[in-house]
């Protein structure tokens, strides 16, 4: 008989791209990924994945698989948030989602203190502003606004896209050809130093690099680790480079542990929204939860 977990491990395969970005998003190790992917692969007798380098590139079958159980996937996720309201009817559950990276620095440390339930749910930006219309989620935290008039978005705070390096990096010269306004020149020493990156998302890497350079960076990272908070570990104390949002690093800087290299210039910023549905039944719960936000991050 099929797992359904063995699907949830497909849909989160095939989202992510990788078997890392899944065992990540569904808090599992990887060996556990892996041994759902080929037990539903031994179970439905065909390939459902080509690996080629570290991407997971879904086949034809695959392809047609995904289509047909993401639908029911999704309406078991609502069924068993209504099912949990329904039966816990003095203490509501609320349902978030943000990035991993930004759970860990902000509402981690305060969710026991909560006096009602909590889902959180990691993902894609425009997969989380769809969720939020559908009901599946009740506040999202996001640099994206979407365009469904059901949804309203209020800025709240702000986050400055930066080259960072350890400790133990040596910028002298990087600072010098700055001065000099040597952009090919600032581009070839970036290029010669160590990189981190993660398995998921280069987004603030390529962004960065297109408003500097105005082209896309023609090289890899060295390190690839699971997420952006892995990088500043890796980074504290040490040498290397990384492009990171610059909330995600303020504590180590502030040790000394990490310093901010350069901001580029232009300067790449984000504006962070909170996104909610106009009518919802749970906006004191939803107010508390903004306000542990606004108390740790610098708003606008």
């Amino acid at each position: 008989m099929v797992n359904l977990e063995w699907y949830r491990t497909f849909q989160a395969i095939y989202k992510t791209g990788t078997l890392t970005g899944a065992a990540d998003r569904l808090f599992i190790s990887q060996p556990g990924v892996s041994l759902h992917l080929s037990s539903l692969e031994s179970y439905v007798g065909y390939k459902l994945f080509d690996r080629t380098g570290r991407k997971m590139i879904p086949t034809e079958k695959g392809k047609i698989l995904f289509n047909f159980i993401t639908g029911p996937l999704t309406k078991l996720e609502e069924a068993e948030k209504h099912f949990q309201k329904s039966t816990e009817k003095h203490t509501p559950t609320i349902s978030v989602g943000m990035c991993f990276e930004t759970f860990q620095i902000t509402l981690e440390q305060y969710i026991s203190t909560l006096p009602f339930n909590v889902i959180i749910r990691f993902g894609e930006y425009p997969e989380m502003l769809d969720q939020l219309d559908k009901s599946v989620l009740d506040l999202i935290i996001t640099p994206q606004k979407g365009s469904s008039a059901n949804i309203e978005h209020e800025a709240f705070s702000s986050e400055t896209i930066v080259l960072v390096g350890g400790a133990e990096t040596d910028d002298r010269d990087f600072k010098k050809l700055l001065k000099q306004g040597d952009s090919t020149a600032v581009e070839d020493w970036l290029k010669r130093q160590k990189w981190y990156g993660t398995t998921g998302d280069m987004e603030h890497l390529l962004r960065f690099w297109k408003i500097n350079f105005n082209k896309h960076p023609d090289f890899r990272p060295n390190y690839i680790v699971p997420n952006l908070n892995s990088i500043v570990r890796c980074l504290s104390g040490g040498n290397g480079l990384a492009i990171i949002p610059d909330f995600l690093c303020k504590s180590e800087v502030e040790a000394g542990k990490v310093k901010v290299i350069w901001e580029g210039n232009p300067k790449l910023k984000n504006t962070l929204y909170f996104g909610c549905r106009k009518n919802t039944q749970y906006a004191s719960e939803i107010n508390l939860i903004k306000n542990l936000f606004k108390k740790v991050m610098v708003t606008i």
